[in-house]
């Protein structure tokens, strides 16, 4: 009963503020004519100088989010991109006429004040208003206790409306464009070049992931969204550009949850003449970097625990990682199965394809993942699951690839990369099996990129980092749909 009279609350207050709107512009005050509004200073410059604009006039515009008439005289607050400045509104200051039509303002107004900087009996700083303006009418109530509303879907969708009313959500965004800033920083400082590839490609490939479909009209031929930009990135680096980054939207056809969104933003960087072990010292350095420039600290909280990016990263084999957290020597498991007899002993379900490999793989999931909880470089992938890396030389059912573990979540993926053709070929051509075998996440072959290796692509590192999933981290939030200004939804019917 409650929510209905809430619905039925709020469709009064809107028709109440449709018929202000009218009124205005019966009246000829349309407040939707204005263009442009002179701003001169801002909520947090006025604050954090206020000696400076002590008796000065300035141009503030803004959100009414608060409103209190006292007669003659009152007072609102307004919100900028900043944060909110007190203003004072009196009618012996911008008239009776004006100050009439200004108590008919509502909470979510857009205005502009024109006033003088002082500060009330009470210490407040504020603007008293010699004039103020209505600029915007928002015909659409405030919500009253956002911070109250346990409905997270709402929030997701109506982002705006969170953005007003959560300023902690702001901080969350803006703190996500201070992250990609220094990401950036960091790797044009270390000569990497910054580049753009397509979006639309023939072949989705460089992940273990499906895709979406689309269909070319005028070439009349099946094209894809990337799940990956590897291949094209690696392609520069055949052609001679040695250290470049792409940090460009991915789309995977796959489950959403509080780790997954359809559409995700991705770091990818190739270095000629390194390996993983490169790329350990420059995911070390560079997050360590970003986490003090960003948050001033390398120790920040996620969730329950500190985690310090100050330390070394813990390196840490998966088949060690088994080990210490399931009891099982993979090393001592001689073949598939093996593997899948004491897959089914310990409860680990796995499809009739799987591999020696890809069961190591589950296990790591099932038992250790979740203990890796300081920063963790997870080493030596079977090479079953990674199809463009370099194997171990002294140990070739295994690769030089490691994932980075950050609070039991995986924050970074990298190789030495396979730089071999023919083994290359090889390993598409598993993919291609696996997916007749009914595995739609598998590689297709890319016969392009197999003509650039060709070449000659030198030895290489090259690594990939979720760009959500570090801003989580940074941020402390506990859902990627926190760190989207737009999160992939389903439309309300």
């Amino acid at each position: 009963m409650e929510d209905i009279n809430l619905i039925q609350d709020e469709h009064e207050q809107q028709r109440v503020r449709r018929e202000k709107l009218e009124a205005l512009q019966n009246a000829g005050l349309d407040p939707f004519r204005h263009v442009t509004y002179k701003v001169t200073a801002h909520s947090v410059e006025i604050h954090n100088d206020f000696d400076a604009f002590e008796g000065e006039s300035v141009g503030i515009a803004g959100r009414v989010m608060t409103k209190r008439i006292m007669g003659k005289a009152s007072f609102i607050d307004v919100q900028d991109r900043n944060g909110r400045i007190q203003s004072y509104v009196a009618r012996d200051m911008i008239g009776e006429d004006e100050y009439s039509r200004f108590k008919q303002f509502d909470i979510g107004d857009i205005v502009g004040v024109t006033g003088t900087v002082f500060k009330t009996q009470k210490g407040e700083i504020s603007v008293k208003a010699a004039e103020i303006t209505l600029l915007a009418k928002s015909l659409q109530p405030l919500p009253e206790k956002w911070h109250g509303l346990k409905d997270t879907d709402l929030r997701y969708r109506r982002r705006y409306v969170d953005l007003i009313v959560n300023p902690d959500i702001k901080d969350v965004f803006i703190k996500r464009t201070a992250i990609i800033k220094e990401i950036r920083a960091f790797l044009d400082g270390r000569g990497y070049l910054e580049v753009d590839t397509p979006v639309l490609q023939t072949v989705p490939s460089g992940a273990a992931a499906r895709p979406f479909v689309t269909h070319h009209n005028t070439l009349d031929m099946q094209m894809y969204l990337r799940i990956a930009l590897e291949l094209p990135l690696k392609r520069l680096i055949v052609g001679g550009l040695e250290r470049v980054y792409e940090m460009g939207r991915n789309f995977r056809n796959e489950g959403i949850s509080t780790r997954h969104n359809p559409e995700f933003v991705m770091l990818e960087l190739y270095e000629a003449y390194t390996d993983y072990h490169g790329m350990m010292e420059l995911a070390e350095s560079l997050i360590r970097t970003v986490a003090e420039k960003v948050c001033g600290t390398t120790k920040i909280i996620y969730g329950e625990h500190e985690i310090d990016f100050g330390k070394p990263f813990v390196r840490l084999t998966m088949i060690d990682a088994v080990k210490q957290y399931a009891g099982v020597d993979f090393e001592k498991i001689t073949d598939t199965a093996a593997a899948k007899e004491i897959a089914k002993e310990r409860g680990v379900k796995f499809e009739n394809h799987h591999s020696k490999g890809d069961i190591l793989s589950l296990f790591f999931e099932e038992f250790a993942e979740k203990h890796l909880i300081q920063p963790t470089f997870l080493l030596d992938y079977p090479v079953e699951i990674s199809p463009l890396t370099k194997r171990i030389p002294d140990n070739p059912d295994y690769t030089e690839r490691f994932e980075l573990f950050i609070a039991s979540n995986e924050t970074a993926n990298a190789y030495s990369e396979l730089n071999d053709p023919i083994d290359q070929r090889a390993r598409f051509r598993h993919q291609e099996e696996l997916r007749k075998a009914g595995d739609e996440e598998a590689n297709m072959t890319d016969e392009d990129f197999l003509t650039a290796v060709e070449y000659g692509m030198p030895p290489t590192g090259g690594m990939g980092i979720g760009i959500e999933r570090l801003i989580m981290l940074l941020t402390n939030s506990a859902s990627i749909r926190d760190v989207i200004f737009f999160p992939t939804m389903k439309p309300k019917e």
